[in-house]
């Protein structure tokens, strides 16, 4: 039986620490400062035999306007709606506060099922803390320390008899998180379909960009709710926080990032933290959307980005937002298209979308170039046919012979997907220049329809060794060789 619980609790006293103790990995962003988490972050955790979703939040907050800690109160508020289950955080050091009473109040009237625990209980220091927390009329507190691990086993011994409960109240439908993305693999000659988003493996996306560009304003409007935190204001989100959707049909699960400002201008260490999370979060993916803000497109942050995608060898997919903003979209849309060719060649032929996440239009468009980015980043190409395409190209545009030295490009096969990457056996490979290596891969990505993806291609000596060298020789009949020898020859 999968159940959610929601860690929530003022700022600052170990929720996130507590998130990826119970996930066991270290996907929360952790610091000393209060307020590092704004967003909802969801995890697979395990503890025990228990397998449940654990949702780190933004500390409660006393504000109820349009302030941006208005804002993340109320996604926390939301969080506390639709948990099965409360895990109410309190600091052990500090004690009760005002604001802990405040929302014990609200938890009360609000959630299903509440669990009082006092975190940085550890050694004498907390002892008065968690002493105090009975006055809140919530149950016996449970002492833990989710810096050194101590009290899960109270914590299981809480959380089995709820999880009987709600079993007993609804089946198990809560859908899986996480799922670990497959490395680069091997395939055969033959077409397989496995690599295709299902339920059970759904189509991983990051959205990446500058901030303010209105990332969590597209994946709000993307899967139909307002799940992120939003606003004017540019770097709100901080940590990658991954959602799973339904995408016009498709599973998918989309990755939110932290805004990329150029690094000279990240000085604040949460900041560093938070692009270092987003980085991750493009390496867990396979199709990234790059955002672009149509006002001031192309930059050369917006750059370093797309190049960095590539280089991860992700399908890349370039979104301009705000469209809607914009009057004369023709000759925009010219603009973009050139600047793109121009500036990003290792990306030629990438999806290029116009979208505006404010009012959903273009969200079509986008869908269809994630799905064809998708497709051509899995694609596989038998051998027979790469190899009677080498012969073309050779033959239009021979290698090179440098010092009188004749290049030999024997044959070629594709060893990976997720991107393609091919292997060509050549001789004096040290001798061939990149020129003629973009030369193969443009041709690639013009006869195998693959624009845009990255292709990795690979020339490996083959030099003049005899392949049938280290064959076993297989022995003749005896006397075989001397009748070859004297046929013909008349007998003495």
């Amino acid at each position: 039986m999968m159940f959610t619980l929601a860690i929530v609790g003022r700022p600052n006293v170990g929720k996130s620490t507590l998130f990826n103790r119970l996930v066991g990995k270290r996907l929360a962003l952790v610091d000393d400062q209060p307020g590092v988490t704004r967003d909802l972050r969801e995890g697979q955790a395990r503890l025990g035999d228990l397998r449940f979703i654990v949702i780190d939040s933004a500390g409660l907050e006393m504000a109820d306007d349009e302030s941006l800690q208005g804002r993340m109160r109320r996604l926390t508020e939301r969080a506390v709606d639709e948990a099965d289950i409360c895990l109410f955080v309190l600091d052990g050091r500090v004690g009760v506060t005002a604001a802990d009473e405040y929302f014990a109040e609200l938890l009360r009237k609000r959630a299903k099922h509440i669990i009082l625990a006092v975190n940085k209980a550890e050694g004498r220091a907390g002892e008065a803390g968690a002493m105090e927390a009975f006055s809140l009329g919530l149950g016996e507190p449970l002492r833990l320390s989710a810096e050194h691990g101590e009290g899960m086993d109270d914590l299981y011994r809480t959380l089995l008899p709820l999880a009987d409960v709600l079993a007993a109240e609804r089946p198990d439908t809560a859908p899986a998180t996480d799922v670990d993305l497959p490395e680069d693999f091997e395939e055969d000659d033959t077409e397989a379909e496995d690599w295709r988003p299902s339920a059970d493996r759904p189509l991983q996306i990051a959205v990446i960009g500058r901030p303010n560009a209105g990332k969590s304003t597209l994946i709000n409007k993307i899967i139909g709710e307002d799940r992120l935190l939003t606003g004017p204001e540019a770097g709100i989100t901080r940590d990658a926080i991954s959602v799973g959707a339904d995408f016009m049909g498709t599973p998918i699960r989309i990755f939110d990032t932290a805004g990329m400002r150029k690094k000279a201008r990240v000085t604040d260490k949460v900041e560093k933290l938070s692009v270092a999370d987003g980085l991750r979060a493009v390496r867990f993916a396979e199709v990234v959307v790059v955002l672009l803000d149509v006002a001031i497109p192309f930059e050369q942050q917006d750059l370093r980005i797309a190049d960095y995608a590539e280089s991860e060898g992700r399908a890349v997919v370039v979104a301009a937002n705000k469209w809607d903003l914009e009057e004369d979209k023709p000759h925009k849309l010219n603009e973009l298209r050139e600047a793109f060719e121009r500036l990003l060649p290792q990306l030629k032929g990438a999806p290029l979308v116009t979208v505006s996440a404010q009012t959903g239009k273009g969200l079509d468009r986008l869908h269809a170039a994630i799905l064809k980015a998708h497709e051509v980043w899995n694609r596989r190409i038998s051998t027979a046919k790469l190899n009677q395409w080498l012969s073309a190209m050779t033959e239009a545009h021979p290698p090179p012979a440098p010092g009188g030295r004749r290049i030999r490009l024997r044959y070629m096969t594709q060893v990976k997907t997720r991107p393609p990457a091919f292997v060509v056996m050549a001789t004096h490979t040290d001798q061939i220049p990149e020129s003629y290596g973009r030369y193969l891969v443009n041709g690639l990505r013009a006869d195998f329809d693959m624009p845009g993806t990255p292709i990795r291609l690979i020339f490996r000596d083959q030099g003049t060794k005899n392949p049938y060298k280290d064959r076993r020789t297989v022995e003749r009949p005896k006397g075989a060789l001397h009748k070859h020898k004297t046929r013909g020859k008349p007998k003495e």
